[in-house]
């Protein structure tokens, strides 16, 4: 069968090549045809667009390349019509994949056969533009979710059955810790950071430039106060120079790791100050206590905008899936670096800290997708299995 994929960003280029594996793996005449990354490229098949040409945040970056947004928009469109695959796998991305979607769901009333819409990793929609259900439930034929409470949100509250696969990050840090040869917290020879004795505070401070610019200086008026007793680690992102965290961590004790090494430095990690997204999740699942910041522009209107714009009561994923506050989220207005410290000291040691660790526990065994007994490979119960066996099934 024909595939068409597209992924908007890093995260989306992850999720997306594993999906394609585990088509692979059931489908041995698979065709894959996307736009996505260097993951998707090595699994195999023919890039289209790199997301990098994609990858846009926030309203004056999509403004002032709109223009070149839109001929990609356009591209898609065109190539999906002239190579007319048996569906379009939409991975998270929901600006540019729901316009997407709207056009190949008129290609697939005129032709049943072909063009097929599945949405791997659903949009966001219950925190903000909740208007978008309409268009999911016009234009997307099966909807495959990561997070256990989108199942209430869709089915219960819109009415529209999805499929809860399980999530990919927990299977990701769950196969890196069973192949992991060495137990903190000796760090192994072939380590890329230095060994040492003091315990580790891992910095994950965003996968963007502007996100570090806005979050790594706070982070490090802390950690400075506490480098005689710990070691501090910046987790180097992908695509992001080591001389831009240079700018920023010069006169500092701290190290910086390059990309590709964030799952190693968590395995060891004491405890972690992280910027929302996934990395909150990744965190909790090596079960490192951590402090949840995201520093903005303007604080002050931007937490006035987010009690208006924004549905959800937390910005955290750990939260959100425990349903309370297990980790502490400092955000726009509520970001400070004495809140930072104060938070930070409280998790280093005693009952807060066990108290967290305790609601990671709670956090995994929600992530777990329920057993299929129907399905003759459920030990394989990956979320890109469970989703590659459910979508061949229905086409």
């Amino acid at each position: 069968m024909r595939y068409y994929l597209i992924a908007g960003e890093a995260s989306g280029d992850l999720h997306a090549s594993r999906l394609m594996m585990a088509l692979k793996r059931r489908d041995p005449k698979a065709e894959f045809r996307f736009i996505g990354g260097d993951q998707m490229t090595a699994v195999g098949g023919a890039l289209v667009r790199h997301y990098r040409e994609l990858a846009y945040m926030g309203l004056f970056p999509v403004l002032r390349h709109l223009p070149a947004i839109l001929r990609n928009m356009r591209r898609a469109k065109q190539d999906i019509k002239e190579w007319q695959p048996d569906c379009v796998i939409l991975v998270d991305y929901p600006g540019f994949n729901l316009n997407i979607a709207k056009y190949v769901h008129r290609l697939h009333v005129a032709d049943p056969h072909k063009y097929n819409v599945y949405y791997y990793i659903a949009p966001k929609i219950w925190a903000w533009k909740e208007y978008r259900i309409k268009n999911i439930k016009r234009d997307v034929d099966e909807l495959f979710s990561i997070l256990p409470f989108e199942v209430d949100f869709f089915e219960g509250k819109h009415h529209y059955p999805i499929h809860y696969v399980g999530n990919p990050t927990y299977d990701e840090v769950q196969e890196f810790k069973s192949n992991v040869p060495f137990t903190p917290p000796s760090l192994p020879p072939h380590s890329p950071f230095t060994p040492s004795k003091l315990p580790i505070i891992a910095v994950l401070c965003g996968s963007r430039k502007q996100e570090i610019k806005d979050n790594l200086p706070p982070m490090l008026a802390v950690t400075d106060r506490l480098a005689s007793d710990y070691q501090v680690i910046v987790a180097g992102a992908p695509g992001i120079d080591h001389d831009y965290y240079e700018s920023f961590t010069r006169g500092h004790q701290v190290s910086v790791l390059p990309e590709g090494h964030t799952y190693e430095l968590l395995y060891h990690a004491h405890t972690a100050l992280v910027t929302s997204g996934t990395a909150t999740l990744e965190t909790a699942l090596f079960g490192v206590p951590q402090v949840v910041c995201y520093a903005t522009a303007l604080p002050r209107l931007f937490g006035m905008l987010r009690k208006i714009l924004v549905k959800v009561k937390y910005v955290s994923l750990v939260n959100l899936i425990a349903g309370r506050e297990v980790v502490p989220e400092l955000v726009a207005d509520g970001f400070s670096v004495a809140n930072l410290e104060h938070h930070l000291k409280c998790i280093l040691q005693g009952p807060a800290r066990e108290e967290m660790l305790r609601g990671y526990e709670e956090v995994m065994q929600r992530l777990k997708p329920s057993h299929d007994t129907d399905n003759p490979e459920s030990g394989k119960n990956s979320a890109p299995e469970n989703a590659a066996r459910i979508l061949l099934r229905n086409l």
